[in-house]
């Protein structure tokens, strides 16, 4: 799949904000990071850690790419078209292993872990729209066509005995999807982001919201059936809510194709995860990122990924056995 007209505009846009303040622009490798749609969280967390690499790693420098999210990557890394892929543990497993959406085995290994994803599943306060089955009929954005968040809501209509026909859905970025349901054109919006993430951030500035929750049956029979789905809880604060929010989410990781030299790979993981605290200031959700967590994801690790992170976890410890958002 060929990169559209305007995610080509956007990596000019890029490039010239870039211009002139990172170290490695002269004669370096320039590699290209997929991340999501604007307004959810891969695409600032892409952002940030391309802006390490350009500054950090040696002979190379990075961009960040607009592109459909978690699904659309591990393909896109898989044929060249982008270099570093942002996708979650689920579709990596899927894509590393050749099984449904893909079709074929992908070529590709991990660069390391980053923050966790949980589903936004968002009505306005007050809608009558309390649980997942209620959304049979009504319109719902479920994020751009062949991006994470709708391989999350095939499984859970999956589980609920439903299907993509009892709901109108549109097929929108999640900044236009959350606009769309603060205007009262849709009744529901979902998105699989970190959190806080802008474009909730944005409709909650002139509107209240509310989560739609998922039983504690249904939650478990997604998990049993998908394992690398995770349950954990959304404080209250992050939106300004009633109470805390049981949410499903699955935890985030970075791609990169297996015949990636050695040495390249190297530097990116080292470029990012060996500056962590600048990663954090720049962006508050990489806060969330336990880098030694890369030492045990859904796929291999890249053998350039594997040497740093070895080398990483004898010089601060054994890794933590926290684990994304799970309780």
């Amino acid at each position: 799949m060929n990169l559209s007209d305007a995610h080509r505009r956007l990596l000019l846009v890029c490039g010239v904000l870039l211009l002139g303040c990172q170290p490695n622009t002269e004669r370096a490798t320039e590699l290209h990071l997929g991340t999501a749609s604007l307004g959810g969280a891969f695409y600032p967390v892409g952002q940030s850690a391309s802006n390490l690499v350009t500054k950090y790693a040696e002979g190379l420098s990075m961009l960040p790419v607009v592109s459909a999210g978690a699904i659309q990557n591990p393909r896109l890394v898989h044929s060249a078209e982008i270099d570093v892929g942002i996708t979650n543990a689920y579709m990596a497993w899927l894509g590393y292993n050749g099984d449904a959406p893909y079709g074929e085995t992908l070529g590709i290994q991990a660069l390391g872990t980053i923050h966790p994803s949980i589903l936004h599943m968002v009505t306005l306060k007050g809608s009558p729209i309390t649980d997942f089955e209620q959304l049979r009929g009504k319109r719902v954005a479920v994020g751009p066509a062949g991006g994470g968040t709708y391989g999350f809501l095939e499984r859970l209509l999956e589980v609920h005995d439903m299907s993509i026909d009892e709901i109108t859905p549109s097929y929108l970025s999640y900044t236009d999807g959350f606009t769309q349901l603060g205007d009262g054109n849709v009744d529901a919006a979902l998105a699989l982001a970190g959190y806080p993430t802008s474009a909730v951030m944005q409709a909650l500035a002139t509107q209240d919201l509310a989560f739609i929750e998922l039983s504690d049956e249904i939650l478990e029979q997604v998990r049993i059936r998908y394992p690398y789905y995770t349950r954990g809880t959304l404080p209250k604060e992050v939106y300004r809510l009633d109470e805390d929010v049981t949410v499903i989410g699955v935890n985030n990781m970075l791609v990169v194709r297996q015949d990636m030299p050695e040495e390249q790979v190297f530097q990116i993981a080292q470029a990012i995860y060996g500056n962590m605290d600048e990663f954090g200031r720049n962006n508050a959700i990489a806060r969330q990122i336990d880098p030694l967590q890369s030492l045990d994801l859904a796929i291999p690790l890249h053998p350039g990924s594997a040497r740093f992170f070895a080398d990483l976890e004898s010089r601060t410890g054994p890794r933590s056995e926290s684990r994304g958002i799970s309780d």
